[in-house]
């Protein structure tokens, strides 16, 4: 099966926040993007594809500023890497206050779509070939991220993860047989503390909500 480069299924949304589109703090409530960023992934996903596609799982989604009401909404929708059936896309979200002109970076999002035949079966769809410095960062990390949500899914062993083992190995201490520069090293390991520590944020946020409902439930 043939590769395609990302820009060929690259896919932008622009909206207008309106006033039915904010919360009451008028900033654009947090399902109105969601809703904008899964039509537009769907979008990259079978432009890829060429085959209908449907979101399999949403696996991370940040909100690190609002939007305002009237500002101008860019998603821009890239493919960071296929596997058999599935495609995870990337999204990133821009707000431009038409006024001024200025442009902020607001979000990030990633999405995973599966292409599925006529009767709704999943199919193969072409491989990935990143062209520039960050769809190969993305493309790199998209394994890790799959071998991640795959392991927390109860679908693979941790084990059998060598891609995310390699990253823990790394942590450790600088090989210097490891074709990276310890500069890069010290970069991966800082990054993988960071989002090691937002995941036990979650856990922990999970484990005291199970336990509120158990004392609730008694």
């Amino acid at each position: 099966m043939i590769s395609k480069t990302p820009k060929e299924s690259r896919a932008i949304l622009t909206e207008i926040v309106l006033p039915n589109d904010t919360n009451n703090l008028d900033n654009l409530m947090g399902g109105r993007l969601m809703y904008w960023m899964d039509i537009i992934a769907a979008t990259a996903a079978q432009r890829h594809s060429n085959r209908t596609s449907v979101t399999a799982s949403v696996n991370n989604v940040s909100f690190n500023n609002p939007i305002p009401r009237g500002s101008v909404v860019t998603i821009q929708a890239n493919i960071s890497r296929s596997f058999t059936s599935s495609m995870e896309i990337f999204l990133d979200v821009w707000a431009e206050d038409t006024l001024s002109g200025e442009k902020t970076k607001c979000n990030e999002a990633i999405y995973t779509f599966v292409a599925v035949s006529k009767l709704g079966k999943p199919v193969k769809v072409p491989s990935v070939t990143p062209e520039t410095e960050l769809e190969q960062e993305r493309f790199d990390g998209a394994l890790r991220r799959r071998q991640l949500s795959l392991i927390l899914g109860g679908k693979m062993q941790a084990e059998d993860a060598t891609e995310l083992m390699n990253i823990i190995l790394l942590t450790n201490s600088y090989n210097p047989k490891v074709n990276i520069t310890e500069d890069e090293f010290l970069k991966i390991r800082s990054n993988l503390i960071q989002r090691l520590t937002m995941l036990l944020i979650v856990i922990i946020n999970l484990m005291l909500v199970i336990e509120i409902k158990k004392r609730i439930k008694f």
